[in-house]
């Protein structure tokens, strides 16, 4: 049951590797939009709309889902929605602008659906965990993320755009088909790798449930009523809510940034994909077993230390070797970050209501999650250099450790009840 759960990570990680950081990104910067600054201040005004809307529906779904026992359908709709518009953007070829506001529109559809799905896949991580436990199975699934991630890049590599080769199963390079046909393949994989989580993953079902939006309102009413007692969740959302910016910024605006500074080709693109999923994987899994030792709150601080400073290499790079070295850095802290995040909530979380606090854990990874992106943008242009664009993500990983040292974990765990 917990490698059927984990594998879900396997399955939905090819959307963010391929879709939102590395391939599509890249190609919708250089190839959609008339020239790549402009591109890069779309796209950043796309993660922005989806992550607004995101952090809107999330607590209210999660409510919902809580509410009518139907977490499992939930969960299906959203990754039904993700694959068909991820499939959908693979048929909108470069044109005018009206063509790069279409792809940009869907793009939007699919990153909300997918964000939702992560959302219910993630309620269930403390009904198949025990609290002493739950750092490592939630490791297990980012562990399981990277390495999905890292086999699609190869597959996309090798016969999607093979460097000086011809792309197999007859694909043209033509407009770049080959390189939209990408997101089929993550259709795919999505769709297929997703499998093992609903035939084998049960869901705990209230007798005579039934989906009830106006109780889920009052529901979410009344747990804001009583924030005081949740007082250890919300000082961690707080500081999740700042710190996730820099990585969503990280994640949005990698493959942009080694393309438009150091050169990168697309293909040394998806290699330094490659090299920072196999990173992530073995830092995920390794710190699983930290988080269970030292606690989520210890593991994310440790995480955060070491992503400021990779920032600044990052910023500082004098060549693209240096910019490897703090992209490698970055990987193997990343993942651990995410993962411990995960299971500091599902310690914290109380028992019944996970997809609803799942929602307010979404809602902080991107209520403010346009900024980083926006500031992004916005330095990129004000400065007319990505460096500057990356410095601001320094600031959102040091604000938010100083919040998360605030938070007392044993207290939160206590009263959460579980």
């Amino acid at each position: 049951m917990v490698w059927s759960w984990a594998f879900y990570d396997f399955a939905n990680s090819a959307f963010t590797t391929l879709v939102v950081t590395f391939i599509y990104a890249t190609y919708f910067t250089k190839a959609m939009a008339p020239d790549e600054i402009i591109g890069t201040a779309w796209w950043s005004r796309g993660i922005a709309i989806s992550a607004i809307l995101i952090a809107i529906l999330s607590p209210l779904v999660g409510a919902i889902a809580d509410q009518g026992g139907a977490r499992k359908r939930f969960l299906a709709v959203s990754t039904a929605v993700c694959v068909l518009t991820t499939a959908a953007l693979a048929f909108i070829a470069p044109g005018d602008t009206g063509t790069a506001v279409l792809a940009l529109t869907l793009f939007v559809i699919a990153n909300i659906a997918f964000e939702m799905s992560s959302l219910f896949n993630s309620a269930f991580l403390p009904s198949i965990a025990s609290p002493e436990r739950i750092g490592r199975v939630s490791g297990y699934g980012w562990g399981l993320g990277y390495v999905g991630g890292l086999l699609c890049l190869v597959v996309a590599l090798v016969a999607f755009i093979p460097q000086g080769g011809t792309p197999w199963f007859g694909l043209s390079t033509d407009a770049g088909w080959n390189v939209r046909a990408t997101n089929l393949l993550v259709a795919a994989w999505f769709l297929l790798f997703s499998l093992p989580m609903f035939l084998n993953v049960p869901e705990r079902r209230a007798t005579h449930a039934k989906v009830d939006v106006a109780g889920a309102f009052r529901g979410l009413a009344q747990t804001l009523r009583d924030v005081q007692r949740y007082r250890e969740i919300v000082k961690f959302l707080a500081a999740r809510l700042i710190y996730n910016d820099g990585l969503v910024t990280i994640f949005a605006m990698g493959g942009i940034y080694a393309a438009g500074t150091f050169g990168f080709t697309l293909s040394e693109v998806i290699m330094f994909g490659i090299v920072l999923n196999v990173a992530s994987g073995i830092g995920a899994i390794a710190f699983g077993w930290v988080d269970d030792k030292l606690g989520g709150r210890n593991t994310i601080l440790i995480t955060l230390a070491a992503l400021i400073i990779a920032s600044l290499m990052a910023v500082l790079a004098p060549t693209s070797t240096w910019f490897w070295a703090a992209g490698v850095m970055v990987g193997i802290f990343v993942g651990p970050n995410q993962s411990a995040s995960r299971s500091l909530m599902g310690r914290l979380v109380p028992e019944k209501h996970e997809t609803e606090f799942f929602g307010f854990f979404a809602f902080s990874g991107k209520a403010t999650a346009f900024l980083g992106p926006l500031l992004f943008g916005l330095a990129t242009t004000t400065f007319a250099t990505q460096r500057a664009g990356v410095a601001t993500v320094i600031a959102f990983f040091v604000i938010g450790g100083l919040i998360l040292l605030t938070v007392d974990e044993k207290r939160g765990m206590a009263g959460s009840e579980r």
